[in-house]
């Protein structure tokens, strides 16, 4: 594990809430080309009476969408999370972009008072301080750290996976990718009564931890094409593609059996997917669902909201082990070193957090 949290980001303002605090500018993270990001300096607006100013503590790159558009792999002219108030316009660059914060928060407007000092996470991207209304802030709990409580948009994608797959008692799931959402994943079916838990992963270390997790099995891909054929049905009941992969989609219709059902939680950007629909697809009435944390599953709607669905992703992080998805700690200050390592070290790279103090 690489730790250089240690290292002082130069970007610390005074602690003390109630002393002075310089906010008429901040350094934040820009994607300016394909594979080429840098810190650029930003004003702070003046905040309204509800406005808070946060100093962040930490910020988690997220593995999946981020290298999406690191790379060039976003579709042009892509809008953004209109969902995410911080998040605006497309993804064409130069563009900011992240939305897992936590820091403190270090002034207010004249409505907001009684969050100074608070520690919080916010949808926002990396920036080592920034002004966002008090009401889209959400209340770290005491009993989880910094870290841990950046990770509250990959427990909540994980969390909204089980809504939108329903995996019920007895059946055969699998999850193709074991990254950080992947790990996320097979932590919280682990604790239900399925039959049988199987994780697909080309990377050996990833299969490590997946067992670790609670998967029965995690395969090689070249491993898993007869999984469950010997099964009565055969196949699997339900699967998520988490990998990113297109080509792991149709290894999920290969897999999946008869009324099947395969979420699809990556986002392949504009990477071409090809699916081969000409076999079995039909007669086996297999169902491919989309899965995207912006929004919750029309079916669900009537009892379930997002912020009924973001409760339940916090106390998810209590069981979810975090410490063993962090694998690099990076300054702020070096940033474009974390974004090289997720790409070009994927075997010993999965959680990257930036750090600020």
């Amino acid at each position: 594990m690489t730790d250089s949290s240690d290292v002082d980001s130069g970007t610390r303002v005074h602690s003390d809430v109630n002393a002075g605090v310089e906010t008429d500018t901040a350094d934040k993270l820009v994607f300016t080309d394909v594979r080429d990001v840098s810190l650029q300096s930003v004003s702070i607006e003046d905040l309204d009476p509800n406005g808070v100013i946060v100093e962040t503590t930490v910020s988690a790159i997220s593995p999946g969408t981020e290298l999406l558009v690191y790379n060039g792999e976003v579709p042009e002219q892509m809008a953004a999370d209109a969902t995410l108030e911080t998040l605006n316009g497309d993804l064409s660059y130069p563009t900011a972009y992240g939305y897992a914060a936590v820091g403190d928060v270090v002034k207010t407007g004249t409505q907001a008072t009684d969050r100074l000092g608070e520690q919080v996470f916010a949808f926002h991207p990396h920036q080592n301080r920034f002004s966002v209304d008090s009401d889209a802030l959400i209340a770290v709990p005491d009993n989880l750290d910094a870290e841990t409580a950046a990770l509250l948009p990959t427990a909540e994608t994980a969390t909204n996976f089980l809504l939108d797959g329903s995996p019920r008692v007895g059946e055969r799931v699998v999850v193709f990718g074991a990254g950080v959402i992947g790990l996320c994943t097979i932590q919280l079916l682990a604790d239900l009564p399925i039959s049988e838990l199987v994780v697909v992963e080309p990377i050996p270390a990833r299969r490590e931890l997946a067992r670790s997790f609670g998967a029965d099995r995690a395969l090689d891909p070249s491993a898993s094409e007869d999984i469950f054929s010997s099964h009565d049905p055969p196949g699997a009941d339900l699967i998520y593609e988490v990998s990113g992969q297109p080509a792991a989609l149709n290894a999920a219709i290969d897999l999946v059996g008869y009324d099947g059902r395969i979420i699809v939680g990556s986002w392949y950007g504009n990477k071409p997917t090809e699916l081969g629909l000409g076999g079995d697809f039909h007669r086996d009435r297999i169902t491919i669902t989309s899965s995207q944390v912006s929004t919750i599953d029309p079916n669900l709607r009537g009892r379930w909201t997002t912020d009924r669905r973001l409760s339940v992703a916090i106390e998810q992080l209590n069981t979810i082990d975090v410490e063993a998805l962090i694998t690099d700690r990076v300054p702020f200050t070096d940033a474009p070193s974390a974004y090289n390592r997720l790409t070009e070290t994927p075997e010993s790279t999965l959680q990257v957090l930036l750090t600020y103090q």
